[in-house]
């Protein structure tokens, strides 16, 4: 597939944006529909996309001549991979993963500590293991060779690590600025070699990560009804309006309901949307005529009577 139809302009464009795992999709339907049990490992997604998107955000001051692809999740040789923001410039690729902690760290030699003494997982292995499978993959299999420099981003303003040394790989908040004017300094104009290598690594993007951490969940157990797609509580059916019983806020009952069939598709891709089955998941008490409209509206419906079902 290509990505540049249309001739560059001189200027940082990005070609691949971000989104939410597969894994934190799904993990954000479940919060409200049940009590999961590794509720922090659910809090630690939310704080590492929370962290890319500030990472998003400076990358924005870009105006130098690149590509910035974002989000990507690649394999080689059996190992799966995942770069949160690579940035491609006439001479170097740079590799950046975004890190949003808070608080105060310190090193204690290669081990990076709490001030409480608690051990943290060092971020740096993880970097360097992908900065070492991304080489590979360009060198073996696409035949690239370009100069990587891979780089942690601390983007919490909060946050701050005591010892580090000169020769950590590393960009802290308060040398964002300085980084930033670095990158849009240096020379760079870019052809269509640097494009196709940009094309070339998202067309290896993998769509799922091999190895998820979700919860066993079945339809029978989850709570039924309408979340607020605002803050995540139950809203309360109201003739043609949604209203959150919690923020107030307030949705047309067409897309609620659309917007919860579509929720129910990413838990349950092998289950069939039958007007019955939604009616249950969005717990409708009033009129039931309003889930058959509003999936007739919306979706193709197969059959007739009882067994029939609806598609895209």
């Amino acid at each position: 597939m290509l990505y540049f139809q249309k001739e560059r302009k001189w200027a940082m464009e990005k070609i691949k944006e971000r989104e939410p795992s597969a894994e934190l999709k799904i993990l954000r339907l479940l919060n409200p529909r049940m009590n999961l049990q590794d509720y922090q490992h659910y809090l630690n997604l939310e704080k590492g996309f929370a962290g890319e998107l500030q990472l998003d955000i400076w990358l924005e001051g870009l105006t130098n001549d690149c590509l910035v692809v974002n989000d990507l999740l690649l394999e080689h040789k059996g190992k799966a991979f995942q770069i949160d923001s690579f940035v491609v410039f006439q001479s170097i690729i740079y590799v950046f993963d975004s890190k949003y902690h808070e608080g105060d760290f310190y090193l204690d030699t290669n081990k990076w500590k709490t001030l409480a003494g608690k051990e943290i997982n060092s971020p740096q292995p993880q970097m360097e293991r992908a900065e070492s499978l991304l080489r590979q993959l360009l060198q073996q299999r696409l035949n690239i060779d370009i100069p990587i420099e891979s780089l942690l981003v601390f983007t919490h303003p909060e946050f701050y690590l005591y010892n580090a040394p000169p020769t950590l790989p590393a960009i802290f908040y308060n040398q964002l600025h300085r980084f930033m004017k670095k990158m849009n300094s240096m020379a760079s104009k870019l052809n269509r070699s640097h494009e196709s290598l940009a094309e070339q690594l998202i067309a290896q993007h993998l769509n799922k990560f091999p190895h998820t951490r979700l919860p066993e969940y079945d339809y029978e157990q989850l709570k039924k009804g309408v979340v607020c797609g605002k803050c995540t509580s139950f809203m309360v059916e109201g003739g043609r309006v949604w209203v959150c019983g919690e923020c107030g806020y307030k949705e047309n009952a067409q897309t609620a309901i659309i917007r919860s069939v579509e929720e129910f598709q990413l838990l349950f891709p092998d289950r069939k949307i039958t007007s019955a089955t939604i009616r249950e998941w969005c717990a409708v008490n009033g009129d039931r005529k309003k889930i058959t409209r509003t999936l007739s509206n919306y979706f193709k419906r197969m059959g007739k009577g009882p067994a029939s079902y609806y598609i895209d």
